[in-house]
């Protein structure tokens, strides 16, 4: 007999965004925490930089949003970014107050902070590099002693359960099929509120900073359910990653640049003055655009990123992640420069949500990279996602413990059925589409885009669909066949978004379409089975 959970709130992601649910959530309610690895194993622990704060009295709100605004290329919703920038210092007051050790300067009590492109002022709180490490660590470490989360490791969302309202007979979201990794079972997980924040879908890239769980899960899951998505066009490349063929796509982090680091080219000569005025510190699209064009042009493998000449013990004591992590692959930062190439970093659309987090399916409710907040625009500004991950944590928290006596429990849901199903022995076909997918998303769909090649991009999609639905209907599915299900989904939206927009903004840059249009407009999709008639979401 399978088990079936009961609780009142399900949460779908163990990162930051999760995580931070979780903790904000009343003690009361009875809360599963879903992670599809360990809860050390998503994005946010390998977060390097830090997270953007206005706290030191030399910088305001105000510069903090005018800077998102710019770097966001016209299109940020400007009520979000102030609502994220207003918020910021409480959220990281509360995380402090969790016990999240911020890097201080050196022999004083303030806080020591760092400035990364895009910036106009130094507002990075960081822990050294590995800041994502700290904070996850801290929030891991309150949610294992907290006695109302069960924690569920190993476990992948397979899809989202809906069903009429017993009152109002509208739609609502009320749990998810979740499978049990380890033991290759599905459960079924009720809850009265669910919350995705399973992260982005950077591994749609054949390249990417990402961890391998970054498979556009919660995108996908709320799509197929009749959510809107928006802006998926969006996709940031990181402009530094380390280039190593054992590397496996470790980030080397923009706070290099910050504290002065000069990118190369393969004779050693710099170049970024001839892309922007800010050079080094110049937005992170300009920056991948600019590394991009200079491989091409001279047919070069990667280019380099030098602070060698900083003091050595500076460098070490700053970043002590990145010189430790190179120093294994004989690279010596503090004598050498460090090889690098651009990779798909973050995802900056995603599914619509308002202020609370809400998506337009009711009780549902996304957080973190997998939501379209109209926060980040048409380019996320360096430490903005740690940010919002908090603060709108923080209100589908509030949201939720508010409405939760008002919720109904959920009505009985069948258990899921794999009696028509057989185990596979032609897994191969995972791993082919899974390289065939990410390869034409990086060729086609990168950088650089052409019509030619969107187009090529959606021929192929098509067709990967549907073979990927005719295995996911006959066999029994495992993480990779899911992943790999939900990787299809998210490509062919952010295809569709790149087609749609007949200009060059941010992230998003066409040879056919170099300027940008006179107004600026978000790519919003529809589904057929549209869940929001009976919802409104403010995009604007």
């Amino acid at each position: 007999m399978k088990q079936t959970h009961l609780y009142d709130v399900l949460i779908i992601g163990s990162g930051v965004a999760g995580l931070a649910v979780s903790l904000q959530l009343d003690s009361g309610l009875r809360i599963a925490l879903i992670s599809k690895a360990s809860l050390q194993g998503g994005a946010s622990w390998l977060a390097q930089g830090g997270i953007a704060a206005v706290i030191d009295k030399n910088d305001s709100a105000e510069a903090h949003i005018a800077d998102t605004l710019v770097a966001g290329a016209g299109l940020c919703h400007e009520d979000s970014v102030r609502f994220v920038v207003e918020n910021g210092p409480s959220a990281i007051q509360w995380l402090i107050e969790n016990g999240v050790d911020f890097t201080r300067e050196e022999g004083a009590t303030n806080y020591h902070l760092t400035k990364e492109g895009g910036h106009s002022h130094r507002r990075i709180l960081h822990t050294a590099d590995a800041t994502g490490k700290e904070v996850t660590g801290t929030l891991v470490d309150q949610a294992l002693k907290a006695k109302n989360i069960d924690i569920f490791e190993h476990h992948c969302a397979v899809d989202l359960v809906t069903q009429a309202d017993k009152n109002s007979r509208k739609i609502r979201c009320t749990g998810a099929y979740i499978l049990d990794i380890e033991s290759g079972e599905v459960e079924l997980f009720q809850a009265k509120s669910v919350v995705l924040a399973s992260g982005g879908a950077s591994k749609t890239y054949l390249y990417t900073s990402n961890p391998d769980g970054a498979s556009g899960d919660g995108i996908a899951m709320a799509w197929r359910r009749g959510c809107r998505v928006g802006n998926l066009e969006f996709n940031q490349f990181h402009p530094t990653c380390l280039y190593h063929p054992k590397a496996k796509s470790f980030l080397i982090t923009e706070a290099l640049r910050g504290e002065g680091a000069i990118l190369k080219l393969p004779d050693g000569s710099p170049f970024m003055h001839n892309f922007h005025p800010d050079a080094e510190l110049a937005p992170r699209d300009v920056v991948a655009r600019a590394i991009d064009h200079e491989m091409k042009r001279l047919g070069s493998d990667c280019l380099y990123l030098d602070i060698s000449h900083k003091p050595a013990n500076f460098i070490t004591e700053h970043f002590p992640t990145v010189y430790k992590h190179c120093l294994e692959f004989g690279i010596d930062i503090t004598q050498n420069p460090i090889p690098v190439v651009p990779a798909a970093h973050y995802t900056c659309g995603g599914i619509v949500v308002n202020t609370k987090g809400q998506t337009d399916l009711r009780n549902l409710y996304a957080v973190g990279e997998s939501a379209f907040t109209g926060l980040h625009g048409a380019n996320r500004m360096a430490s903005n996602s740690l940010l919002e991950c908090l603060v709108y944590a923080r209100a589908a928290a509030t949201e939720i413990n508010q409405i939760n006596q008002q919720i109904a429990e959920p009505d009985f849901i069948r258990p899921w059925d794999e009696s028509q199903v057989a185990y596979s022995d032609e897994d191969v076909v995972i791993s082919h589409n899974w390289d065939e997918l990410r390869r034409f998303m990086w060729d086609y769909v990168g950088i650089v885009r052409t019509n030619k090649r969107l187009q090529r991009a959606q021929h192929r999609i098509t067709l990967l669909q549907k073979e990927i639905q005719e295995y996911y209907s006959n066999y029994k599915v495992g993480r990779d066949l899911l992943e790999l299900r939900n990787l299809a989904t998210v490509a062919e939206l952010i295809i569709r978004c790149a087609l749609q927009r007949k200009e060059s903004r941010g992230l998003h840059y066409t040879i056919d379409y170099p300027e940008l249009a006179p107004i600026a407009k978000d790519t919003i999709l529809v589904p057929i089975n549209f869940a929001g008639q009976d919802m409104i979401i403010n995009l604007n």
